[in-house]
């Protein structure tokens, strides 16, 4: 059988036997993608840049992320000798120091956010092994998946009310809680679960289970042994999108979780979320730092969630492969 001369020849080779106008075009087609990059990334480095320089000196302080949510941020605000000179009063203004403590927020935070992955991320798996493995092309399955096209798209102010209807209105006070917040953060997770799982499993070649179901395995054993550790880290980016989303959804919360100003570790009786205090606090005299902080903390945590996942999936996908 006869080969192309080209074959054997180094990629290197091969680039330089391209004519001035393909380099040319390659060159065109290599920075725009560049110049594509750059563009997306200013807005993030922009924010990022705002975030850090408007928030980093409550953050980096230890009260922070251990005293309560300060409630005299208002008229701390007001009492200050430029704001009573302002309103015409004279003399010398005393001022009580404010504290600025973010501790119940970022817990309510975790426990919520924490609550709704428990929820959702299981549930969002397992339907999407059915619609991937099982379901195929079936009445079934795309019922499913048109639905769960439907909830993407939902806003999350709805999943709120509906939550807030279902759950707050019949146990009352009683029902504003983490938990309340938990229900109505995962009905938001669970389609970013779905289709982005579902995505993952589709890339899982079939040869995979092909030799699996060669050697006898059932298939129900063939997915979880071999189907979902392939795809474990196109799931955790997934769930972890889901989970970012999550974090910081703000109109929910603000239905079903009620307000508190101290630490509450428990998922149910009133608490808050950090998303809840940026909103809160951006549209009081005031409470703008407090914001800022809250928004970069908010940043932080997924940060540290996202890095945290990807060490795991890593280290898991390592044992697999050896």
């Amino acid at each position: 059988m006869m080969t192309s001369p080209t074959s054997t020849l180094p990629p290197s080779a091969l680039g330089h036997s391209l004519s001035g106008g393909r380099r040319f075009r390659n060159g065109l087609a290599s920075s725009g993608m560049i110049l594509a990059l750059l563009l997306a990334a200013i807005p993030l480095v922009t924010v990022l840049v705002v975030l850090v320089t408007k928030g980093i000196s409550l953050v980096a302080s230890a009260d922070w992320w251990t005293q309560p949510i300060p409630t005299n941020v208002a008229s701390d605000a007001l009492s200050s000798q430029g704001a009573q000179e302002a309103f015409g009063n004279a003399g010398a203004v005393t001022t009580e120091a404010v504290v600025y403590g973010m501790q119940p927020a970022i817990v309510g935070t975790l426990i919520v956010t924490f609550l709704a992955s428990v929820m959702a991320i299981p549930l969002g798996i397992a339907a999407a092994v059915y619609l991937n493995e099982y379901g195929g092309s079936s009445r079934s399955a795309a019922v499913i998946r048109f639905f769960t096209d439907v909830m993407t798209g939902v806003p999350s102010v709805v999943m709120g009310i509906f939550i807030y209807t279902v759950w707050v209105l019949r146990f009352g006070s009683a029902g504003r809680s983490a938990f309340a917040g938990g229900l109505a953060l995962a009905c938001l997770m669970l389609p970013v679960v779905v289709r982005s799982t579902e995505e993952m499993l589709r890339l899982v070649p079939d040869s995979l289970r092909q030799a699996s179901a060669a050697l006898g395995t059932p298939k129900w054993r063939t997915t979880v042994s071999v189907v979902l550790p392939a795809a474990l880290p196109g799931i955790t980016s997934g769930s972890m999108l889901a989970i970012a989303r999550a974090a910081g959804e703000t109109a929910p919360i603000l239905f079903v979780v009620g307000i508190v100003s101290s630490t509450n570790w428990s998922m149910f009786g009133q608490n808050t979320t950090l998303s809840q205090q940026i909103y809160q606090n951006a549209t009081q005299p005031g409470g703008e730092s407090i914001a800022w902080a809250a928004a970069l903390t908010l940043i932080v945590i997924v940060m540290v969630l996202t890095v945290a996942a990807r060490f795991v999936t890593s280290r898991f996908s390592v044992r697999i492969d050896e």
